[in-house]
């Protein structure tokens, strides 16, 4: 068995254990950090929305244009006095993206880019996108997430329990959260494919999430009617118990998504893989941050507020502070040659025979 599996298989027997729950705190501040770097910059410096969202012109050269990307984003801007993104196509053609430029503006631009670039202007092709299409794409989207989101919260209310549905409900926010603030921190263009990567995630994060509250909801059963763990403690077991799945699962999705935004976007220039694989990327990421250090915890805390698990809180500590404070005269039994069992030798029953729980012959 490989290190991992060995590790996987001690994790779930319960051999070894990272105590989440203990230092949740820690990582309720990690995230919060987090979520406030997002949203400021988001505030600061907002998102970079895509032409389909904004409205704008593309532009695309004929093959074998001689002129590098750099010099055709100065002649863009330079024609347009609007930032351009030029991305290289295959041929030599060149892809010229400009927003927030109407019909008239734009054969304007198309005249004198054709000058600049030394091209027949017939040669230059142009399509135009308004506003309204990609307005239409965003509030289609608000909707699928609402909608999404709705679904969500009845489906965990029924399968499990309010309090879990919460608590997802809260880790699928943070994981929106730190998405687009990364989109608005890094300066990625927001396009539809953006937004096809967000709703992607979230159902990746859900999943995770579900497989830890599935075991939990198994563990919890009668949780009542023992005395040895509290809800807190079941909690803690179920996450270490799918821990390693978890970071198996995580790390085979990042992968190829890794190689899409590295690879892909960033060595191979292909700018276009940018948009989807940053946010499936980082989604990716934060979706298994949260459902590990995030919404179980929370729901160890909303379940500790129930004034059954605090009896059972109670009823466990007690038992625990009752055996640390036998320990050191069982350690001093020992430590003087007596046996283990020499106290309950003398205060059990008499007549026993040794081996035998009642004493009577069989």
């Amino acid at each position: 068995m490989s290190k991992l599996g060995n590790l996987g298989a001690r994790l779930h027997r319960g051999e070894i254990s990272y105590d989440f729950i203990g230092h949740r705190k820690i990582w309720y501040g990690v995230s919060i950090l987090i979520t406030i770097t997002a949203i400021l910059g988001l505030t600061v410096r907002g998102l970079n929305m895509g032409i389909e969202f904004q409205g704008g012109a593309v532009f695309q050269t004929p093959s074998s244009t001689n002129v590098s990307v750099a010099q055709a984003e100065e002649y863009a801007k330079a024609a347009s006095g609007h930032e351009a993104i030029v991305q290289k196509l295959g041929d030599g053609k060149l892809r010229i993206q400009i927003a927030g430029i109407d019909t008239g503006k734009s054969d304007q631009v198309k005249e004198t880019l054709a000058k600049d670039l030394k091209i027949n202007q017939e040669s230059l092709t142009a399509d135009l996108v308004g506003p309204s299409w990609g307005e239409e794409i965003a509030a289609k989207a608000w909707q699928g997430l609402v909608i999404f989101m709705i679904l969500v919260v009845i489906y965990l209310a029924i399968a499990f329990e309010w309090r879990m549905a919460i608590a997802a409900l809260v880790a699928l926010i943070h994981d929106i959260t730190i998405t687009v603030g990364i989109y608005a921190l890094v300066g990625f263009e927001v396009t539809p494919g953006t937004v096809i990567g967000l709703l992607t995630i979230l159902g990746y994060s859900l999943y995770d999430t579900v497989v830890v509250f599935d075991s939990l909801k198994e563990q919890t059963k009668d949780i009542t009617k023992q005395t040895r763990f509290t809800y807190s403690d079941i909690a803690n077991q179920s996450i270490n118990g799918t821990l390693v799945r978890s970071i198996n699962t995580t790390v085979v999705a990042l992968l190829p998504v890794a190689g899409l935004l590295f690879i892909g976007g960033g060595f191979l220039g292909a700018g276009t893989l940018n948009d989807i694989s940053l946010s499936l990327f980082v989604g990716l990421a934060a979706g298994a941050y949260s459902s590990i250090f995030i919404a179980t915890p929370l729901v160890a805390d909303l379940k500790e507020r129930e004034p059954q698990m605090k009896a059972l809180r109670k009823r466990v500590m007690a038992k625990r502070a009752q055996a640390a404070a036998q320990e050191p005269t069982d350690a001093r039994d020992d430590a003087s040659g007596h046996p283990e069992d020499a106290t309950a030798a003398v205060v059990g029953p008499r007549g026993r025979g040794r081996g035998r729980p009642s004493g009577k012959r069989r």
